[in-house]
């Protein structure tokens, strides 16, 4: 009798890695020549777990958000895994933005996720357990084909596969 084998696709941020690349663009902040002189600034607030990003424009807030976005790849973060929640002025004619990590699968995401998969006509199960997804079968290159057919497609959130058996 073969063997079940399974694997969960998940969607979380790794909380140490996100202060090492906001503290690396922090330092990158302090050292560009065009933010030099600026007030910008880039927080994580480990209790809410919001990144909190302050500029003197919107043209180094763009600045700002790119430095941002090109520590977290460095570092092995997906930009999808974190949500802005909008531009806003703030205190002084600065700007202020405010990014939230993106920790587990949405319901509709994951129906969209489980009806891609079960289209697919492989043969594994897929089943949604709150904000991840298990997906489950006997031969392991279906597993692979699932795992290569869910990275093919946008979702638009950053998905991880864990805790293969």
């Amino acid at each position: 009798m073969a063997q079940e084998s399974s694997f969960d696709i998940v969607s979380k941020v790794d909380l140490q890695n996100l202060d090492n690349a906001i503290n690396n663009a922090m330092k990158e902040i302090k050292n560009r020549y065009d933010l030099k002189n600026s007030s910008s600034s880039i927080e994580l607030d480990k209790g809410s777990q919001a990144i909190t990003l302050i500029a003197d424009s919107d043209f180094q807030m763009d600045q700002v958000t790119q430095v941002l976005y090109q520590r977290m790849v460095k570092v092995g973060i997906d930009i999808k895994a974190i949500k802005s929640k909008g531009r806003e002025k703030a205190s002084g004619d600065k700007v202020r933005e405010v990014f939230t990590p993106i920790n587990g699968i949405e319901q509709e995401i994951a129906k969209k996720i489980v009806k891609d998969i079960k289209d697919s006509k492989l043969k594994v199960q897929a089943s949604i357990q709150s904000d991840q997804i298990r997906i489950s079968g006997k031969n392991k290159d279906d597993l692979q084909s699932v795992i290569s057919n869910v990275r093919q497609k946008d979702y638009g959130i950053a998905l991880q596969f864990v805790n293969y058996r």
